[in-house]
């Protein structure tokens, strides 16, 4: 490859043998081991002994569990709110509930942002819980303030049932207070994984052993949240009042944080890296900038690091690799590496990239197809926290004397999730392995298609069960039981599609972009919410005109069921192109192997083989 004029590599060697030396050396009395690649709270080097380890990752992990049982304890159950004390309508509350979960996602890409390039995890984490509970304390004045909330149904049971709408004043106090959580929730959950990795040593053996665990604890956290949220909370919610449901959250998301500042002393912090997002926009205007240019006739004469002077250095992460060889893929982008005759150029990283760079943005398009082809398993998730719950509402939920709560039955979905989990390490896999070969069972694609498929069973499952409904409604509410089927697919599906996503977007994203691998993977939760709004207004406007609307306020006088036909339908084709997109995708590994390069997992680095 060609350096730039003007540009030498002697410096970024040098960076990288510090940077990237994360060998533990003495103090000067000999007395205890630091880290040259973490620091304490007044910006001195870690020390192993007093700070880091499972002390402090047990500090951060209690801020994702009460974020879980929060966000979770506010969606399984907001329908019911809306419908009976808001009157908003069935497709009004469900887009509700759906703008404020894709909202939460979405700003994952603010807060790891802010987190990566201005303010650091820990103080990410902090003011951004802060904000969850204010947002929460706004949520429980709103339930427990009569004005806050418009007068009671005249007539509610009978024929002549009439209801005031809500006024803008209490319908922005009450978003006002769903979507400041929002921003807290996609504030924080941006960062605590990552904070709470960053308490272990990974040139440790031993504390990279533990790391592990870790993140088996952090899962742990979220399902225990969601437990939480959908037995303890949704039943506080409807026996004993919201305002006491929400104002739970408010104590416990509180008590977090307290917690959480408290294990100040013993964090260790790591340097800002800067967000990969930044990555992406410099090599896409370079592209764009120097786009009329003719491209070299060899790849060699693009511009890169010097491979004499041994390793590129990651931006700033003490991350330590060979360069990444040139691909012939997305060749528009290489335009961003064409040296241009001006010495400027040279110190303008908007004016032209290392081949390495672009090589790592072409990666990320490489993800997309797959990215965008997850999206909808989202969407039909988002059925389980909206019409689902509307179903369960209009079911025989007695259960000899104890009434459940329409929004529990989300438990099925979660023990679902639990079950399949160990389900697939015991069983699945094991079988998988035998019959295709690959050490893990199933690669993550294949994990994904599975749980596309699960999700499209689940539609046609919930659009029987409906139909049954319907026939049934005008005799006895059939039992809310006969949803336990939708619950368990989706449930199962998520075990699935979750693992594998988040497993492909790791394993696949450029080893300088693993901060945004979460942030891809969340966007796929977040656009699959927005995209169950899309379609739930879409269906509304062109059934509700004439006939029988298939979302009507009254559940008993639509045709939900033809709904999720719709869904099951499309679920079928989106797994159709899904199949088409992986067949064709070539694993990191192997195609860096094809081009002669090793890439050693264990260690994150990439070496000429």
């Amino acid at each position: 490859m060609v350096p730039l004029p003007e540009t030498t590599t002697e410096a970024a060697a040098e960076e990288g043998s510090s940077s990237s030396s994360s060998k533990k050396y003495k103090e000067e009395d000999g007395s205890s081991s630091t880290l040259s690649d973490a620091w304490d709270y007044r910006g001195r080097p870690a020390v192993r002994e007093n700070s880091g380890g499972w002390s402090s990752a047990a500090m951060i992990l209690g801020v994702e569990l009460n974020e879980r049982l929060t966000t979770l304890g506010i969606a399984v159950n907001l329908v019911t709110y809306l419908t009976g004390t808001m009157h908003l309508g069935n497709a009004a509350s469900a887009n509700a509930v759906t703008n404020f979960l894709g909202t939460s996602f979405l700003l994952c890409l603010l807060g790891g942002f802010l987190a990566d390039t201005f303010l650091g995890r820990y103080l990410t984490i902090a003011i951004f819980t802060a904000v969850q509970a204010s947002g929460m304390a706004i949520l429980t004045v709103s339930t427990a303030a009569p004005g806050l909330r418009p007068v009671a149904c005249a007539d509610p049971t009978g024929a002549s049932r009439t209801c005031a709408a809500p006024s803008g004043a209490q319908l922005g106090v009450l978003y006002l207070g769903l979507y400041l959580t929002a921003l807290g929730t996609g504030g924080l959950k941006s960062s605590v994984s990552g904070f709470g990795s960053d308490q272990f040593d990974e040139a440790d053996p031993v504390e990279r052993r533990v790391m592990a665990r870790f993140f088996g604890w952090f899962f742990f956290f979220i399902s225990l949240g969601s437990l939480l949220a959908v037995t303890v909370l949704v039943y506080v919610q409807d026996n004993v009042g919201r305002r006491w449901g929400y104002g739970i959250c408010v104590v416990a998301v509180l008590a977090g944080l307290a917690v959480f500042l408290a294990g100040t002393r013993r964090y260790r912090f790591k340097k800002l890296a800067g967000s990969p997002l930044t990555q992406i926009a410099v090599v896409t205007a370079a592209a764009w900038t120097k786009r009329r240019l003719p491209m070299p006739s060899d790849p060699a004469l693009l511009y890169d690091v010097d491979d004499a002077a041994g390793e590129d250095v990651v931006k700033g992460k003490g991350i330590k690799r060979r360069l990444l060889p040139h691909s012939n893929q997305y060749r528009f982008l290489d335009q961003a590496a064409i040296v241009e005759p001006s010495p400027a150029s040279g110190k303008n990283k908007w004016a032209c990239c290392t081949v390495t760079e672009v090589e790592e943005v072409k990666q990320v398009v490489r993800m997309l197809p797959t990215w965008a082809t997850t999206i909808l398993f989202w969407t039909v998730y988002a059925q389980m926290t909206t019409f689902s719950v509307s179903q369960a509402q209009s079911m025989g939920r007695r259960l000899g004397p104890f009434t459940i709560p329409s929004g529990s039955m989300t438990v099925f979905f979660v023990a679902s999730i639990l079950l399949t989990v160990p389900l697939y390490d015991r069983l699945v896999a094991p079988l998988a392995r035998r019959l295709t070969g690959h050490p893990h069972g199933l690669t993550p694609l294949q994990r994904i298609a599975a749980g596309l498929a699960l999700s499209a069973l689940a539609m046609a499952a919930a659009a029987l069960t409906e139909r049954h409904r319907l026939l049934s409604s005008s005799k006895k509410p059939p039992s809310v039981f006969l949803l336990v089927p939708q619950f368990l697919l989706v449930g199962a599906g998520e075990a699935f599609a979750y693992v594998g996503q988040l497993d492909f977007f790791l394993r696949e994203c450029p080893a300088d972009m693993k901060t945004m691998s979460t942030g891809l993977f969340l966007t796929t939760l977040s656009l699959g919410f927005f995209l169950s709004t899309a379609l739930v207004t879409a269906v509304h406007a062109a059934t509700g005109s004439g006939g029988r609307p298939w979302l009507a306020d009254d559940i008993d006088q639509g045709r939900l069921d033809y709904f999720y036909w719709l869904l099951a339908v499309l679920s079928v084709l989106n797994l159709a192109v899904f199949v088409a997109a992986a067949r064709g995708y070539v694993y990191k590994d192997k195609r860096l192997a094809d081009a002669g390069v090793k890439v050693n997992d264990d260690e994150g680095l990439v070496l000429h083989a």
